[in-house]
């Protein structure tokens, strides 16, 4: 593809060279540049592309673009000049790839919780539906049946545009994917086109990014202002600041929720640990999901796929066969009777609907064991109030790591315990080592006790001074409990 072609429709202040250079491909990273690539220069949190021209151009990149041109211009290089970087990047991805979004149906899903659960359960729905779909999550990417691993909950523009133009040639109709707020912010979504984007909740989270909550706000916020006439945006009608992502878009804006009148109404009519009887508009049907957490992120996924065109018994029906998320909610019972419920949850808002969730099916016969932690190198704002909830609303609470990173474990676990209130200091215990942890719960667990495990999820590993080591909760949870009762 010629450079022309690429930078179809996307405005330039100064040419160096000739536009008619062939391109091999599109990075920003100098490093992955082959012969005949076009490298873009971009101004990134941590370091800036500009400093690493010479040497893109050295690995053979044909085109450079950038903001700033370098005080040489090589001979047989174009160079081409940007008003922004970030923003021509997505632009320049599209185009390369035939601009995939334009030609199939890309639903965003943001907010602070729920974004992984929705995304995926939409994709389960659609395969049940036997409609061809792509996911785009932090847990997988999947196109048709292949499994991709992940790298970020929203990559890179130029691997999204790559995604998509890989579904659409396997005949994917449909692809559902995460948005983050890093991501927005970044601008790893610049450039795609949205049908749908839907909006979960937002919570404290990611102020360690973002600093304040306002400016956290904004961000998710800019995801619905940037929408088209032709997109549909979809809140949550319980959310205080759902009305507020719908403010300033020209989208199509329609609500859902279980406590307020929207467009998509639900209701909670039972649940245990096996699942719930949900009423949807007027209908009735049973999921193996349970927890009103699950319950707002299925009526998101119910009102998304209706607004695809899909019919309503239809779609819940195909909800009734899905199997629950990896990492949420996902439940295990030992041969002695204990109850096990491994969750992602890790933010505080995320936290106190698993143990709410928790605490209604019980019959407080049984006790509640929550072991978690906090990541290291995160917002530590929400330490304390995580400490707080945890303790508050389970038996006992046992407090420990959780990817602390950099950080001193020790110290994010005193972070912790400052939320714990005086009442509830006989309710908690710490214990660094996660799987030592996992350990007391599981000797300290009766028959019938249930045992939160919370923050990993669906993670595989515990990440220490930047080395990632193998650590799944699951596994560890069933090698303990195995061989402990023997």
């Amino acid at each position: 593809m010629r450079a022309s072609e690429v930078f179809n429709r996307i405005p330039t202040l100064e040419t160096h060279g000739t536009l008619e250079t062939e391109i091999s491909g599109i990075v920003f990273d100098s490093r992955k540049v082959t012969a005949g690539a076009l490298y873009i220069a971009v101004k990134g949190v941590v370091t800036d592309g500009h400093a690493f021209i010479a040497n893109a151009v050295d690995r053979g990149a044909s085109v450079v673009v950038c903001e700033i041109f370098p005080e040489q211009l090589k001979e047989n290089i174009t160079y081409i000049k940007v008003k922004n970087s970030a923003k021509s990047l997505g632009k320049l991805a599209s185009n390369f790839y035939g601009n995939p979004s334009e030609n199939l149906q890309l639903i965003g899903i943001t907010g602070t919780n729920g974004k992984t659960s929705v995304a995926t359960l939409l994709y389960g729905i659609f395969k049940e539906l036997g409609l061809k779909s792509a996911l785009i999550s932090t847990v997988e990417y999947r196109i048709g049946d292949e499994i991709i691993p992940a790298t970020h909950t929203t990559p890179d523009i130029i691997t999204i545009n790559k995604l998509l133009a890989k579904a659409l040639e396997e005949g994917c109709e449909y692809a559902f994917m995460e948005v983050s707020s890093h991501g927005i912010h970044q601008r790893r979504i610049e450039g795609l086109q949205f049908s749908i984007a839907g909006f979960t909740n937002i919570t404290h989270d990611h102020l360690d990014y973002h600093k304040t909550f306002d400016e956290y706000l904004k961000i998710k916020k800019s995801f619905f202002d940037q929408l088209p006439a032709s997109a549909i945006a979809i809140t949550n009608g319980d959310d205080k600041n759902g009305k507020i992502m719908l403010q300033n878009t020209v989208a199509t804006k329609k609500t859902f929720a279980m406590k307020t009148m929207a467009d998509y109404h639900g209701k909670l009519l039972e649940a245990d640990f096996n699942g719930m009887l949900l009423n949807f508009n007027g209908k009735e049907f049973w999921t193996t999901l349970t927890g009103k957490f699950n319950a707002n992120n299925l009526l998101l996924a119910f009102a998304i796929a209706s607004e695809l065109g899909q019919e309503e018994s239809e779609i819940l029906q195909a909800i009734s066969r899905l199997k629950r998320v990896n990492g949420r909610f996902e439940t295990m019972r030992s041969d002695g009777g204990i109850f096990f419920i491994v969750d992602y949850a890790h933010t505080p808002d995320a936290l106190e609907n698993v143990l709410d969730s928790i605490n209604e099916i019980r019959t407080k016969n049984e006790r509640l064991i929550t072991v978690f932690g906090c990541g290291g190198d995160r917002d530590k704002e929400k330490r304390s109030e995580m400490g707080k909830i945890a303790t508050r609303k389970s038996t006992l609470t046992i407090l420990t790591s959780d990817n602390p990173r950099t950080e001193d474990p020790g110290e994010i676990i005193r972070e912790i315990e400052k939320g714990v209130e005086p009442q509830n200091y006989s309710k908690y215990t710490t214990i660094p080592d996660r799987k030592e942890a996992i350990k007391m719960a599981i000797k300290f667990a009766e028959p019938k006790d249930i045992v939160l495990v919370a923050g990993k999820g669906h993670e595989t590993y515990q990440e220490v001074n930047g080395v990632k080591q193998d650590f799944d909760d699951r596994k560890i949870i069933e090698e303990l409990w195995k061989m402990m009762s023997k």
